[in-house]
Order: C-alpha cells, then sequence, then structure tokens
C-alpha cells in the first residue's frame, strides 16, 4: 500500500471519526439516547427503525460510529503492515482504534444499561481520544507523503524544552475541563446558573448541586483560558521563529475565544430548545477540534525539543 494510499484512508478513519464524536454530542443534546428504547444493535426491535426524529438521529449515530470503527480498524492493519518501520504512526492508529471501540460499547451500554453520569461523562472523553489519535495518524503520514513527494519544506526548527512540557500539560488538562462539561451535561446541570460572568447574581453560589457542579465548570475553563494565552503567547514568541508553532498557537487561542463565547450562548439560550440546540452543538464541536490540534501541538514540540536546551 502506497503513503498515499494510507494517506487518504488515514483522512477517511480522521473524518469518520470526528463525524461519530460529533454526533454522540448531538445524541445527547437532543436526548435521543433512547431513541431506539433499551436495545442494541435493533432500534425498538427492528433492523429499520421507525421514522422518528429520536430513532433516526440515535440509529444513524450507530451507523457512523460503525463505519468509524470499520475504518480505524482498517487503518490499523494497513499501518501495521505497511508502516513497520514508524513506530509512532502505527501507535497512533492503535490508539484510535482502541478508544472507538471503547467509546462504542459505552454507548452500547449505555442503551441497555443505566449509567452514572460519571461514567457516561468519559464516553465524550474517550471519543476526543480517538479523534485527537486519528487527527495525529493523519498529519504524520501527510508529512510523509510530502517528504517522499520531495515538497519544499521549511526546514524544522527546534524549539525549547519549555515550549514541550507547555503543551503537554494543556492539553492534559484540557481533556480534564472537558470531562467537567461532560459531567455538567449529564446531571443536566447547563441551567444551574443564569448569566454570565454571574452565577445566578452570585459571584460564587452555593458549591453543592447543579449551581456548584457548573460553577466548577466555569471555573475550570477560565483557567484553560490563561492556560492557553500563556501556551500562545510563548508558541509566538518561541525564539526559533518556528512558524508551524506559531500558526498552531494563534489557532489555540482564536479557538479557545471562540469556545468561551459559545459557552456564554449556551447560558442565555438554556431555556430556547432550538437556540441551545445550536449554541450546545457549536460549543461541542468547537473544543473537539481545539482538543485535536493541542494534541497535535503537543506531538510537534516534543519531536521538535529534542536536543534542544
Amino acid at each position: 500500500m502506497t503513503t498515499k494510499q494510507l494517506k487518504w484512508l488515514a483522512y477517511a478513519a480522521t473524518l469518520f471519526v470526528f463525524l461519530a464524536t460529533f454526533g454522540g454530542g448531538v445524541v445527547t443534546k437532543t436526548e435521543s439516547g433512547l431513541g431506539c428504547g433499551s436495545q442494541f444493535p435493533l432500534c425498538n426491535g427492528k433492523f429499520v427503525p421507525a421514522h422518528t426524529l429520536a430513532s433516526i438521529i440515535e440509529y444513524s449515530h450507530r451507523g457512523v460510529s460503525g463505519l468509524a470503527g470499520i475504518l480505524a480498524l482498517a487503518a490499523f492493519v494497513a499501518f501495521m503492515i505497511w508502516r513497520r518501520n514508524r513506530l509512532d504512526l502505527r501507535i497512533y492508529a492503535f490508539l484510535a482504534l482502541l478508544f472507538v471501540i471503547i467509546q462504542a460499547a459505552m454507548g452500547a451500554l449505555a442503551v441497555v444499561f443505566t449509567q452514572s453520569a460519571p461514567i457516561m461523562a468519559l464516553h465524550l472523553g474517550f471519543a476526543l481520544i480517538s479523534f485527537a489519535s486519528s487527527v495525529m495518524l493523519s498529519l504524520g503520514i501527510r508529512e510523509q507523503d510530502k517528504q517522499e513527494g520531495m515538497v519544499p519544506a521549511e526546514p524544522p526548527r527546534k524549539v525549547a524544552k519549555g515550549l514541550r512540557n507547555l503543551s503537554i500539560f494543556t492539553a492534559i488538562y484540557t481533556y480534564l475541563v472537558v470531562y467537567t462539561g461532560a459531567y455538567v451535561t449529564h446531571t443536566d446541570s447547563a441551567g444551574a446558573c443564569y448569566g454570565f460572568p454571574l452565577c445566578n447574581g452570585k459571584l460564587v453560589p452555593p458549591l453543592a448541586g447543579g449551581e456548584g457542579i457548573q460553577f466548577m465548570h466555569r471555573a475550570a475553563a477560565f483557567l484553560l483560558f490563561v492556560v492557553i494565552a500563556v501556551l500562545a503567547h510563548f508558541a509566538y514568541r518561541n525564539k526559533s521563529g518556528n512558524r508551524e508553532v506559531r500558526g498552531l498557537g494563534l489557532a489555540s487561542i482564536i479557538l479557545i475565544v471562540l469556545q468561551i463565547f459559545a459557552g456564554i450562548a449556551v447560558t442565555y439560550t438554556v431555556n430556547d430548545y432550538n437556540w441551545y440546540l445550536f449554541t450546545s452543538i457549536s460549543h461541542i464541536l468547537i473544543i473537539e477540534v481545539l482538543f485535536g490540534l493541542l494534541c497535535y501541538m503537543a506531538v510537534r514540540t516534543s519531536l521538535l525539543s529534542r536536543n534542544s536546551k
């Protein structure tokens, strides 16, 4: 299998893993998780479900997730066979497949058995790890394809280990913040705090119940903005002048600002179903892209920091 063929296979897997992750958010926000009843893989006892909105959303998500799993498996097998010399790409392919399987299994179990909010919140987190792994697989094989095609590229410029460490920390912390956001959703705490930046007119609300859960997510998200702002600053001012790292830093700060505005919009639209659906899904979409970007940045700075001070 040629490098170009592997690249397009990785692209296809990444696209469907992205759609599966995004679709999971749509299922949650539209409360379509039980659109097929408590049955899996059948939908209300049928292979082709009745044409209700909830069943269509849930069954479509199952179909996309199934295709994501098939493509992730195909990519894993292909990279294991035709890229034996690229341990990094094989690891990415393995992680993408592993977490696609885990999140699919969790989704199936959530349909058949009732799951607690902390467990359900992990569902999105595992899906994001699968997506991030797919992104790194795609970008890794894309870089190899460019090198083999002798496409002129800027010589790699090393970055400081401090920037590498900050990139890794930011990616990990982002994952934790995503978990708190998923926990807000699965505990039905999205509408517990009305208004922004105050929560129901209070700077620090009672930390029990929905108000406390929502407030803790807001605090974690604010700290994430600070961390990404610091990361973007050092990425843009990196002494080597690495344009790729600068671009990643700039993109990260733009995305976190958009994410904050989407989060604020969620607060003010929670009582209007149509607008809430739009803002909350946008919130999921942006963080999915941001997490993938930060994971890639962590990997790239790790590679570029080798043998640097």
